[in-house]
């Protein structure tokens, strides 16, 4: 809603004394009010409009400027800075910023190994596909986004609904070879998922996923994944593969004679340590290494003390045998064709979805703390590109995770940089320190999952959206609820659907208000907000503050006529004067359709034969266009427009005295 600087000119100019209101009639000043005329905007052809109308929905952000008036070579080298960000800050990269990059892609790396492990475990996959994940996408990263502190990798969310999703139909215990089949094609179909959304520049598709939706699924995923983590944690070896809670919980009180008292003792004792770590970097700031540090060094500490015990840990399950080597190609193990496929390319689309809200959400929150811009069209082209060469490499969904990219930024890092030291660090394990994991137990992988997603209940931002908007509150706790009683997918899917209904009722349900004048100025505002406001006697002036389109014109044509027999009413009880003239601001009604004008003739010739005049004012230029081209105007008349809701009181009020 735009304040046109025609009443900011009247309201600056005329100050005091313009109009009286009280219980008078609004007089005009000593000096006549200048009626301002209501203008129609410059004349622009259908494909001039479109062009325009494409433009703002795709590009709004104008990212071709930089190319204006530039030579062809000028142009080749922003084109190459503009696909590839790498060589935008490259040329300038020194000594100074690779200390620091060293430092924390080193500092990530340390977390990133052990979470590469659990969250692979989490989808159900081979523990050393958590590794192949955290070393090609941070390559793809580093030269394709364009956030400096976004720190790459699998993430909790996602692996959790990959595992999830595809568990149902195929067994990964049962058929491991064809569920590792679907889990690189789902992440194929995630990454042209995500790199079409970028190339067509539809971003705001995923905006459908409000904050107040993934605040309740987030938390509800946490406590899932961390129910699920009982299995490790009590050395449960018949486990349930459902997600609901109801037999999470069934299926750890059934199995109670399979529980290990030295996989307890254990588990218990460095889930206190991790936690321990977690809320000391909390509290301080400056020692986020330490939190940063815990995970591998529980992983090392419980490795080497299995290793020292090995002939009594009978009841400690332990990862055994990890592959060396880089990561072999996958591409001949996507899975095009078969009874699965839709299964893939759904999985595909829903961690797809997921895993690129939360990187573009991580990249833009640490670029705001830094003071500088993130791409979102860009990262989601890189995000996807990174997936679907991740997908052939013998990876599965990764993105930017968010324990990873704070510990990156509060490690100092200032480029991509990072993600490349991050790789190293893993092309090193992979290549010579594999068999060291031998001895590492499942129970330490479920202590660093537990901890890692115990950051994802957020109850304060739920605290939140209860005392600022009761319908978003709804949806968290429905996406909440969703999640731990029905699956994640339909627990995403119920809290997208209260969105999408909250959306639809706002469309269809739109604001009135009842305005009134505040002394001794022109500007006229909701009688419920100021006190100081008042009504001005025959006129019944109204705010409609959305669009008028079909879904909500007859709402509005009902609720206008509401307002009039309620303010007949009122007059008729408290013996004032005659309702005479409707004033509706439509300074907030961005766009009308053909419905919409239909109302307003309607509305017009209702109020007529009740011998009251109906006044628009402030229309927005594709308003009073279209308004113009359906032939309308002449039926209101002289007196139908006007810009300000002073102006059209001052002189309507005017034109009812009586002439000398």
């Amino acid at each position: 809603m735009g304040v046109n600087s025609n009443r900011v000119e009247d309201f600056s100019s005329h100050g005091s004394g313009t109009l009286k209101v009280s219980t008078e009639i609004p007089m005009p000043a000593a000096e006549p009010m200048e009626i301002h005329n209501v203008c129609l905007p410059p004349k622009k052809t259908t494909f001039q409009k479109l062009k325009h109308r494409l433009s703002e929905i795709f590009f709004p952000d104008d990212p071709l400027y930089r190319f204006k008036k530039q030579t062809w070579c000028k142009k080749l080298v922003l084109g190459l800075q503009f696909l590839f960000p790498i060589f935008q800050w490259g040329p300038e990269y020194n000594l100074s910023l690779f200390r620091s990059d060293i430092i924390s892609g080193l500092t990530i790396a340390s977390l990133a190994i052990p979470q590469g492990i659990s969250y692979a475990k989490l989808a159900n996959l081979p523990p050393i596909v958590g590794l192949y994940s955290s070393f090609v996408p941070p390559l793809m990263y580093s030269v394709l986004g364009s956030s400096r502190h976004l720190a790459v990798g699998p993430v909790s969310i996602a692996s959790l609904v990959m595992g999830t999703m595809l568990s149902e139909s195929v067994s990964p215990v049962e058929e491991p070879i064809l569920y590792l089949k679907l889990a690189f094609t789902a992440t194929f179909f995630a990454g042209l998922f995500q790199a079409s959304l970028g190339l067509l520049r539809l971003g705001f598709v995923i905006d459908f996923l409000s904050k107040a939706t993934l605040v309740g699924f987030m938390a509800g995923a946490a406590v899932i994944v961390s129910l699920q983590q009982l299995k490790g944690l009590l050395g449960i070896v018949h486990f349930t593969g459902k997600m609901q809670i109801i037999p999470v919980m069934t299926s750890v009180f059934d199995h109670r004679k399979e529980w290990s008292w030295q996989t307890i003792v254990m588990g218990s004792s460095f889930l206190l340590f991790l936690l321990t770590a977690r809320n000391i970097s909390i509290r301080k700031p400056k020692l986020f290494w330490v939190s940063a540090a815990a995970p591998l060094t529980s992983v090392i500490l419980s490795t080497l003390f299995v290793f020292c015990i090995k002939s009594k840990a009978h009841g400690i399950s332990i990862i055994g045998h990890l592959q060396k080597g880089l990561n072999p190609p996958s591409s001949n193990m996507l899975y095009f064709n078969g009874q699965y496929l839709a299964l893939a390319i759904k999985t595909g689309i829903v961690t797809g979805i997921l895993s690129l809200t939360e990187g573009i959400a991580v990249g833009r929150t640490f670029a705001s703390l830094k003071n500088y811009q993130v791409d979102g069209n860009k990262e989601m082209m890189a995000i996807g590109l990174m997936n679907m060469a991740g997908s052939c490499t013998s990876c599965y969904v990764t993105t930017g995770s968010f324990s990873r990219s704070a510990v990156n930024y509060n490690a100092g890092a200032q480029t991509a940089v990072s993600n490349i030291i991050l790789a190293t660090a893993v092309l090193v394990t992979l290549l010579f320190l594999m068999p060291l994991f031998y001895y590492t137990p499942n129970v330490i992988l479920a202590a660093i999952i537990i901890t890692a997603v115990i950051g994802l209940i957020d109850y304060q931002a739920a605290y939140k959206l209860w005392k600022v908007d009761k319908l978003d509150f709804l949806a968290c706790v429905c996406s909440f609820f969703g999640v731990l009683f029905v699956s994640v997918p339909l627990g995403l899917a119920i809290a997208v659907g209260v969105s999408v209904f909250k959306i639809l009722l706002h469309v269809t349900r739109p604001n009135t208000v009842l305005l009134g004048n505040i002394p001794r100025t022109q500007i006229y505002q909701s009688l419920n907000r100021y006190r100081e406001a008042s009504r001005v006697p025959s006129f019944l002036i109204l705010a409609i503050e959305s669009p008028i389109y079909f879904a909500n014109s007859t709402y509005l044509q009902e609720r206008v006529l509401r307002w009039i027999r309620e303010e007949e009413e009122r007059i008729k009880a408290n013996h004032e004067s005659t309702l005479k003239c409707v004033i509706i601001d439509m300074t907030a009604v961005t766009a009308i359709d053909t419905s919409g004008i239909e109302m307003l003739c309607e509305l017009r010739k209702m109020l007529g034969k009740r011998s009251l005049q109906l006044v628009l004012v402030n229309p927005v230029g594709s308003v009073i266009e279209k308004l113009h081209k359906s032939e309308i105007l002449e039926s209101f008349g002289m007196n139908g427009f006007y810009l300000t809701v002073g102006e059209a009181v001052g002189d309507i009020s005017a034109s009812w005295k009586p002439q000398p």
